[in-house]
């Protein structure tokens, strides 16, 4: 894996092996930095998913103040925290654990934005976009990667998020959505 921009543009990250692992690509990942504005310095942000660590490093990259990275596989998450050590990413904290058990333990309105990549192979879309309402400050953004549009009157989207902006490329779809200030967490 290439982290494309920030401090550490060209740094290449090795990526283990691991059922369900899909480093988010290249020309995904820059439309996603494009839509987030290249500079995230001082934001707080929450990679729940982590796997590769593509999103999370990327950001550290860019200037985040704080990235948690969330990965339930010991061997992958062993991986993060390589990586870490080798960037010498001091603001990346890396956590092993249940995606979810981790966000539930997780302070209301904590992360300018949080990363959505669950493995396409499970239906967590919807109880993740739960937690990342609550977790994502009014004003804050939730990127979301699948393998389907959010849209319709099915899509598992609550209330206080709405997409801003959505691609696909190739057979991944991907969202960026907003925390409407003022309207509770769900």
């Amino acid at each position: 894996m290439r982290i494309i921009g920030g401090r550490w543009k060209r740094s290449l990250l090795p990526v283990l092996e691991a059922e369900g692992l899909r480093p988010t690509p290249d020309r995904v990942r820059e439309t996603l930095f494009n839509w987030l504005g290249q500079d995230l310095t001082g934001l707080v942000c929450l990679d729940l998913f982590a796997g590769s660590g593509a999103l999370g490093f990327e950001a550290a990259s860019r200037g985040a103040a704080a990235v948690t990275m969330v990965e339930a596989n010991p061997r992958v998450a062993k991986q993060l925290r390589d990586n870490q050590y080798k960037l010498d990413a001091s603001q990346v904290r890396v956590v092993q654990a249940d995606a979810f058990a981790a966000a539930a333990q997780m302070p209301a309105s904590g992360f300018d934005v949080v990363f959505l990549d669950p493995p396409f192979a499970e239906d967590w879309i919807g109880p993740a976009l739960e937690h990342a309402a609550r977790l994502t400050r009014p004003g804050g953004v939730v990127y979301v990667e699948s393998d389907k549009a959010l849209i319709g009157a099915d899509a598992p989207v609550p209330a206080s998020l709405e997409i801003i902006r959505q691609a696909r490329a190739g057979a991944v779809h991907f969202h960026l959505l907003q925390h409407r200030a003022g309207n509770g967490a769900d």
